[in-house]
């Protein structure tokens, strides 16, 4: 079994900003799988589902971005897997936006949410699946505005482009495995 989490914050006002491509994400998943993710549970709503047969919950926390690993946690116990079976998606502003970057294991890189998955955790050994946001073209710019901020023109057509191969990409790694998956959708 795979637990499959996409980071964002809950509420409509957060519900087309950078920061919550990992909603997003799972949003593509939930659709093509034809399961709602929209029972509470840990302080998320989550679906279940499969992936090539293999049993998939797909799982969206409801703490705010900074708070992701108290539901995280709390499900990787509930389901009783290890950090190897969770799939993290969130958004990366050291991305160019439409990038992708899967990895095995790693730091937070300053991103919030995953610094307290990590911390919830007690390991950063868990798989990833990171969409490039870009930052923002004024370096002066405060970053938690740009994150929170909605996508526009080119950048929205490369982020929309990005979130179907996150989808793609965290399907490959269920059905073939992360290496492939890195192989195939780590783009330059």
């Amino acid at each position: 079994m795979k637990l499959i989490v996409g980071l964002g914050n809950p509420g409509r006002e957060y519900a087309a900003t950078r920061h919550n491509a990992g909603f997003m994400v799972i949003d593509r998943l939930a659709s093509e799988m034809g399961v709602p993710v929209k029972k509470k549970a840990f302080k998320a709503v989550v679906g279940q589902g499969q992936i090539a047969g293999e049993k998939a919950i797909l799982a969206k926390p409801q703490t705010y971005m900074n708070l992701s690993g108290e539901a995280v946690g709390s499900l990787l116990r509930w389901y009783g897997l290890a950090a190897g079976d969770l799939i993290l998606i969130y958004d990366d502003l050291d991305l160019p936006p439409g990038k992708l970057r899967i990895r095995p294991d790693g730091g937070s890189g300053g991103h919030k949410g995953v610094q307290s998955v990590v911390q919830s955790l007690g390991t950063d050994s868990f798989p990833r699946v990171r969409v490039g946001i870009g930052k923002p073209a004024n370096p002066d710019y405060d970053s938690s505005d740009f994150v929170l901020g909605r996508l526009t023109g080119e950048e929205a057509r490369c982020v929309e482009e990005a979130l179907g191969l996150a989808a793609e990409a965290v399907r490959c790694v269920v059905r073939e495995g992360l290496d492939k998956a890195m192989n195939l959708y780590n783009r330059k």
